[in-house]
């Protein structure tokens, strides 16, 4: 036997020993030592094979736009103050319009040079006089609103992939669907609820300063004082875990948003053994934080996440530092939640659940066992048809066959891609092509064998013809595989993927390993002619 087909058995051997060691974990995990699971992961099976969640999430792109409009609000408000120009007061109307009441012509004079200055997008409204009052309406052009919805479902994707990358979930699939919509699939996820708990949380934490002297009882029936805003405060008793609200009124301005967070981390209140959120603001925000509690001693400001007061704590000093915390008497599994979609980011907007199934487990394993079988009477029927017709030569067509399928599986592994129901029909796919390949390399060794050549240079001929129809073939399609894994989504992406790692290790074994089969015999055995 030559050198050159002793480094290729080597070669072969080594890939065959890496497949092996490599896909152990999926097969026999549970009886491995820990580095082996640890060096190699078990093959990832996607939603459709081993259960899990299929979510659509529709955003609420309106009150995307209404939340930019309430930012221009705070802006404008601020420049009006800092311009001394008089106005009686500035609200939103309509979703994207704003409104500044004035007391004269010219006020509102100064009021449109201001506007027309520092917020050219906006586009000023013509609207009648009433009540002895000048009102100046604005509102968002038809292009940023544009603008603006579609940075709420980019911003809303963006977010709830950092949730659920915090969450833990392997191979998630999150796609922008048309319109305002999400489509997200979590393979594996054992807690529903949670799961849907955690990814529909809107997490818009705001700081807001409690109205003290207001009326309750007069709020309760509707009738609010402009400028505050009735939210309820969460009590949980701790003795009976009993949960309550009190209704508090707070100033509808937002001091102080998460926005400016930079870290969230849940502690333990070493003096009761409850769980908390400590928050950690970003240099922005610690000097928004110190200005706020330096200008507020001796008030209490709310701790609001999604509209409900968590906490309303005095104002005892000045705080520096730019941190605090959010204690609300928290489950600890609430308290992780509310650190996860805080560290992850608020939504720009509310999200609404269009869509929601759960692919059970007993779903999976009856995906994976038809797979298998599908792959199974494929593969032996492939394997007769080859001994059949081609004989010997046929059992080393079959030989590489199976190397091919082990080999697939192992780059599955090593490569942590994902096995779906579309991969498994890649996999039968790449079957096909294997055995086309060994169908085209025996076509020329039959063709030169009839024309009287000797079984060596009959294979040397047969292999070197069909070498570069082969590689055009399945270069080919392993581009057009390339784009599907590109452009393509779900279960697209799952059998690109496959088809893929098939074709390479199908040229692999199709030219390198038969070859290698071939000459071996043909050294050792000192065969004389071919059966095939």
């Amino acid at each position: 036997m030559s050198t050159n087909t002793k480094w290729r058995g080597l070669l072969i051997f080594f890939c065959l020993l890496l497949s092996l060691v490599s896909l152990a974990p999926t097969f026999i995990g549970d009886s491995l030592p820990g580095f082996w699971t640890r060096l190699f992961d078990p093959i990832r099976l996607g939603l459709d094979l081993q259960g899990g969640m299929h979510l659509v999430l529709g955003v609420d792109v309106d009150k995307a736009v209404e939340s930019r409009v309430d930012g221009l609000i705070d802006q404008a408000e601020s420049q009006l103050r800092e311009q001394d120009i008089i106005f009686k007061r500035i609200e939103r109307q309509s979703g994207d319009r704003l409104a500044i009441t004035v007391y004269d012509d010219a006020a509102g004079a100064e009021v449109d040079a201001l506007m027309n200055k520092n917020f050219p997008n906006l586009e000023a409204l013509t609207v009648p006089v009433s009540g002895g009052y000048i009102e100046k309406q604005y509102r968002l052009g038809d292009q940023e609103i544009e603008e603006v919805r579609d940075y709420a479902v980019r911003q809303a994707l963006e977010t709830l992939r950092n949730r659920v990358d915090e969450f833990g979930v392997s191979e998630p699939t999150l796609q922008r669907q048309s319109g305002n919509r999400i489509l997200i699939q979590l393979p594996g996820v054992k807690d529903p609820e949670r799961a849907i708990a955690l990814l529909g949380k809107t997490a818009r934490l705001e700081f807001k300063m409690v109205v003290e002297d207001g009326n309750i009882a007069e709020a309760l029936k509707g009738n609010l004082p402009p400028g505050v805003q009735l939210l309820y405060e969460k009590n949980v008793d701790a003795r009976t875990g009993a949960t309550s609200e009190t209704p508090l009124l707070v100033e509808q301005k937002t001091a102080l948003t998460g926005d400016l967070l930079s870290d969230a981390q849940v502690r333990i209140d070493t003096r009761f053994n409850d769980p908390y959120v400590s928050i950690d603001f970003n240099p922005v925000g610690a000097k928004r934080f110190d200005q706020l509690t330096a200008a507020s001693v001796g008030r209490r400001m709310a701790i609001v996440l999604d509209d409900t007061v968590y906490s309303a704590p005095v104002i005892r000093e000045r705080i520096s530092g730019g941190s605090a915390q959010i204690s609300g008497s928290f489950t600890e599994q609430e308290a992780t939640d509310l650190a996860i979609v805080l560290r992850a980011g608020s939504l720009p907007a509310p999200v609404k659940i269009l869509e929601d199934r759960t692919v059970g487990p007993s779903l999976g394993r009856d995906s994976i066992r038809q797979g298998i079988i599908s792959v199974m009477i494929g593969g032996v029927l492939v394997i007769v048809a080859m001994l059949i017709y081609y004989k010997l030569s046929g059992l080393v067509a079959n030989v590489a066959l199976i190397l091919n399928l082990f080999f697939i599986l192992a780059l599955l592994s090593i490569l942590g891609a994902t096995l779906t129901l579309p991969g498994i029909a890649g996999i039968v796919l790449t079957v096909g092509m294997a055995v086309d390949a060994n169908v085209l390399i025996f076509e020329r060794i039959r063709e030169e064998v009839r024309v009287g050549k000797t079984a060596r240079a009959a294979l040397d001929a047969g292999f070197s013809k069909a070498f570069l129809t082969i590689i055009d073939a399945n270069v080919t399609t392993l581009i057009a595989a390339l784009v599907l894994f590109q452009f393509g989504t779900g279960p697209v992406k799952g059998f690109a993927v496959t088809l893929s790692i098939g074709i390479v290790a199908s040229l692999f074994t199709a030219i390198f390993v038969s070859r290698t089969i071939f000459d071996y015999f043909l050294n050792r055995q000192q065969i004389k002619q071919l059966s095939i």
